[in-house]
C-alpha cells in the first residue's frame, strides 16, 4: 500500500478554489449594507456562481496582495543577502564560544536569542543550520539531543508564535486586516516576554534533571566523555569557526539600527508597506556594501533570496483568489453571516476562542504562515467586526493558532528538516513535546482572553 503523501500547497489552494466556486451555486447571495449612522445590516442578493472565473480570480488575487507580494520578495532578498555575509550565523557561534564555560548560561542565552530572533524577524527555516551546531555542542556538555532542539528550535518557534515585529506574520496578517502595520506592539512584547520567561524557567528545570546524562537520541560519537568538558568544546569550536571579522560586525550593528529604525518608524512615523520594504532594502544593500561585495554579486544574492521565497509571495496571490471567488460570487458575507447566526449570543471571549482554534486545526493542512493569513484573513477580520472582536486580537489569535501547533505539524518541512538535523524520531519528538505545545496552547487562550477582559491599548 502507498503512503499517503500530503499534497502540495497549490494543489490545496487550487482545490479550495474550485470548491469555493461550487459553493456558489449552492450557497444562497446576500450582502451586508451599511447605513448612514455606520451599522451593518444584512440582506439578500442573487448569487453569481462561478465558473471559468477559477482562472480569473489566480490574477485578481495577484492584483489584490500586489504589494504585499512586493514586501514579501524584498525582504526575502534582503535576508538571503544578509545571511549571505555569515554575519548572524559567526555572531551567534562566537556569543557560544565565549561563555561556553557556563552551561546554564549558554542554556538561557541561547533560548532568550532564539526567541527573539523569532519574534523580530520571523526566523523559521533559519535554524535548521543552527540545531546542526548547539545539538553536539549541548550533548557534549552533558545534556541530551531534546535540549538543543529545546533552547533553538522551541525558543524560536515560541518567540515566532508572540511576535511583535515578525514581517512574515504580523506585518502581513496586520495588513490584510487593514491595521497600522505592527500596531498593538505592547501586549505583543508583553506575551513574548511572558512566554520566553516560562521557556527559560523550563530549560534551568531540564537542564537539572537531564545534566550529566547520555542521550540515548544523541547523534553517533557525541555522547558524554571525560574529553567532552565545556572548556574543550568551546576550544574545539574556537578552532572550527573564524573570529568575527570587522566587516561582520559592522553589519550587525547595521541589522540593530534597522530593528531600531522599525520600531521607531511605525511607532513615531505611521510607516506602513512601502516604507517597511525600503528600510529592508536598503539594509540588505548597505550590508552586502559593508560585506565587499559587488555590485553583480549584491543584485544575484538578492535574486537568489527572492527566488527562495517566491513560493511564499506566490501563495499570496493564489490564495487570494480564494476570497476573489467568494466575493464575486456574492457569497462571501453569506458565509459570514452564518457565522454569525452560529455564535449569535455567544460571548467575545467564546468568538475569539474559536477564532483560536480554527487557525490551530488549520496549521495541520496549511503549515505556512502565509497561505494561512491570505487565506484565513480576509474572511476573519469582518467577522470580528461583527462578533465584536477587536481585529488585533484576532491577529494574535492568528499568531497563536499557527505558531504553537508547529512544534508537532508533521506537515512542516522545517520540523522534519531540524528533527533529522537533531537525528530525533517524529514520533519520539510528539511524545516529548505534546505536553508542551498543550500548556502554550491553553497559554495563548488565556492571553487572548485577557484582551477581551481587560483594557489593553490598541486591543
Amino acid at each position: 500500500m502507498r503512503k499517503f503523501k500530503v499534497p502540495n500547497t497549490y494543489v490545496i489552494i487550487a482545490a479550495i478554489i474550485v470548491v469555493c466556486a461550487v459553493l456558489t451555486w449552492f450557497i444562497p447571495g446576500g450582502q451586508y449594507v451599511k447605513a448612514d449612522d455606520g451599522t451593518l445590516s444584512y440582506e439578500s442578493v442573487d448569487a453569481v456562481p462561478q465558473t471559468w472565473q477559477v482562472l480569473s480570480a489566480i490574477y485578481h488575487g495577484f492584483v489584490k496582495q500586489a504589494g504585499i507580494i512586493v514586501f514579501i520578495l524584498v525582504v526575502g532578498g534582503a535576508f538571503w543577502l544578509l545571511n549571505a555575509t555569515g554575519a548572524v550565523e559567526t555572531g551567534i557561534q562566537r556569543f557560544i564560544v565565549r561563555i561556553g564555560k557556563r552551561d546554564l548560561l549558554v542554556l538561557v542565552a541561547l533560548t532568550v536569542l532564539f526567541s527573539l530572533a523569532g519574534a523580530v524577524f520571523g526566523m523559521s527555516e533559519e535554524t535548521i543550520p543552527f540545531v546542526g551546531i548547539v545539538v553536539p555542542l549541548v550533548v557534549s556538555m552533558g545534556y541530551d539531543a531534546f535540549m538543543g532542539m529545546l533552547v533553538v528550535y522551541v525558543a524560536s518557534n515560541v518567540g515566532f508564535s508572540s511576535a511583535f515585529l515578525n514581517p512574515f506574520t504580523v506585518g502581513i496578517a496586520q495588513g490584510m486586516a487593514d491595521l497600522p502595520l505592527f500596531s498593538g506592539m505592547g501586549y505583543r512584547i508583553f506575551c513574548w516576554a511572558f512566554l520566553t520567561l516560562l521557556m527559560v524557567a523550563f530549560v534551568a528545570v531540564y537542564a537539572r534533571r537531564t545534566k550529566q546524562q547520555t542521550s540515548p537520541l544523541a547523534p553517533s560519537g557525541l555522547g558524554r566523555s571525560d574529553k567532552d568538558s565545556p572548556s574543550v568544546i568551546s576550544s574545539e569550536v574556537e578552532k572550527s569557526n573564524p573570529p568575527l571579522t570587522r566587516r561582520q560586525s559592522w553589519i550587525l550593528v547595521v541589522l540593530l539600527l534597522t530593528v531600531v529604525a522599525l520600531i521607531v518608524g511605525v511607532t513615531c512615523w505611521d510607516w506602513y508597506m512601502p516604507e517597511i520594504t525600503g528600510l529592508f532594502l536598503g539594509m540588505g544593500i548597505v550590508c552586502g556594501i559593508i560585506a565587499g561585495f559587488s555590485a553583480n554579486k549584491i543584485a544575484d544574492e538578492f535574486i537568489a533570496g527572492a527566488r527562495d521565497i517566491l513560493s511564499a509571495a506566490l501563495v499570496v496571490g493564489f490564495a487570494s483568489g480564494i476570497i476573489v471567488i467568494l466575493q464575486d460570487g456574492k457569497v462571501v458575507d453569506s458565509i459570514l453571516h452564518s457565522m454569525q447566526d452560529g455564535l449569535d449570543g455567544s460571548s467575545q471571549a467564546a468568538s475569539l476562542s474559536a477564532m483560536y482554534g480554527i487557525q490551530a486545526l488549520i496549521n495541520f493542512i496549511i503549515p505556512s504562515a502565509t497561505a494561512k493569513a491570505a487565506i484565513t484573513i480576509p474572511i476573519m477580520a469582518p467577522f470580528a467586526d461583527m462578533v465584536g472582536v477587536s481585529r488585533q486580537a484576532m491577529v494574535l489569535a492568528f499568531q497563536f493558532g499557527d505558531g504553537f501547533t508547529n512544534m508537532v505539524t508533521p506537515t512542516s518541512g522545517v520540523l522534519v528538516a531540524a528533527l533529522a538535523m537533531a537525528r530525533i524520531p517524529y514520533a519520539k519528538w510528539v511524545k516529548w513535546v505534546w505536553k508542551g505545545v498543550a500548556v502554550l496552547l491553553l497559554l495563548g487562550l488565556l492571553l487572548l482572553l485577557a484582551t477581551v477582559l481587560f483594557p489593553i491599548s490598541e486591543f
